[in-house]
């Protein structure tokens, strides 16, 4: 990080990674090393890993380590790095733990926010719809789609990467908004909740990287959680019509 870059940040207020995790025992580590490297404080949350993330995760200096003793969602793991960040930083930077983000981003999400203004930033992963893109697994692709549209319906922001768990959010605003969700389904609920609250929310560029091969591990399950969505998206939906 430049001295231009780390003057800038400091501007615009105090920030700390989160990184949620559930049993990517094979990644989290660079992950947390890469964003330590950053000098912004890092918090881990293993939302209740039945693998070796733990051991993993023991052999990292200088980062906070939080645990969940059962899993209990992403969005519970992201609420509990919100509380333990809140203490030492304005801004929570969260990115994923299976290695699809590159932490130096930040600094793209970080240069976005206007001086003397509070946004949640969201990381719009580039190439995702490319023929370079192509390797990117169908489920990722299609329910970007999906959940921009709906997101947009049910009252939230219009934007191009809602799905993307790279994201700026200020505390404690973020930890103030009634978001019922809990597993992936918070990650797009924050954004209605975010918009209804009147927090701005903005994009900025970010890479993303996916084995080629397919040996990302994702938690991610179609059936189910297309159906978790859902059930959200008609609360959203029907809230905002009967709010009016």
């Amino acid at each position: 990080m430049s001295s231009k870059q780390r003057a800038t940040g400091r501007l615009k207020g105090r920030f700390a990674f989160i990184i949620p995790v559930y049993n990517h025992a094979a990644t989290v580590a660079q992950v947390a090393k890469q964003a330590r490297a950053m000098n912004y404080p890092v918090f881990v949350v293993d939302d209740g890993s039945t693998d070796e993330t733990p051991k993993r995760l023991a052999e990292i200096k200088d980062i906070h380590v939080l645990r969940h003793e059962k899993n209990e969602g992403k969005g519970a793991a992201t609420m509990t790095g919100f509380m333990a960040a809140s203490h030492v930083a304005d801004f929570a930077i969260t990115i994923d733990a299976d290695g699809q983000h590159d932490p130096e981003d930040a600094l793209n999400l970080i240069e976005a926010i206007p001086l003397k203004k509070r946004p949640l930033v969201v990381g719009a992963r580039k190439g995702m719809d490319s023929i370079r893109g192509a390797h990117i697994p169908w489920t990722s692709r299609f329910g970007r789609k999906f959940s921009n549209f709906w997101v947009r319906l049910s009252g939230g922001p219009k934007l191009s990467d809602t799905q993307s768990g790279m994201r700026i959010y200020p505390l404690p605003e973020a930890m103030s908004l009634p978001v019922r969700a809990r597993r992936f389904q918070f990650e797009v609920e924050i954004l209605v909740q975010a918009k209804r609250k009147g927090i701005p929310i903005l994009e900025a560029p970010i890479s993303v990287s996916y084995h080629p091969d397919g040996s990302r591990i994702s938690h991610f399950r179609p059936f189910v959680d297309f159906c978790r969505n859902s059930k959200t998206f008609t609360r959203l939906i029907f809230t905002r019509i009967f709010s009016r």
